[in-house]
């Protein structure tokens, strides 16, 4: 499930989504780092948006997890036509 978390307070919370997408153990999961470097930023982007709810993810303990398709989905919302 995913975790959304207000950039105020710094609390979190489960997020329920439709599941019906992919099954849990075809769900490529990774780390911020990995985020950041696929995205080619900071890791302190990568938790900001995290922070801002504008990226779904997974908190296991201290650290989170992002799906893949989430990534995938972040970056074609993000895309606008310049010019």
């Amino acid at each position: 499930m995913p975790v959304t978390c207000s950039g105020r307070t710094g609390a979190c919370e489960m997020v329920r989504e439709n599941s019906g997408d992919q099954p849990l153990g075809e769900v490529r999961f990774l780390t911020v780092a990995e985020v950041a470097a696929a995205m080619r930023v900071s890791k302190m982007t990568v938790y900001r948006l995290l922070h801002a709810g504008q990226l779904p993810a997974i908190q296991v303990g201290r650290s989170f997890r992002i799906s893949e398709q989430a990534v995938h989905d972040y970056l074609r919302d993000s895309f606008f036509q310049a010019g």
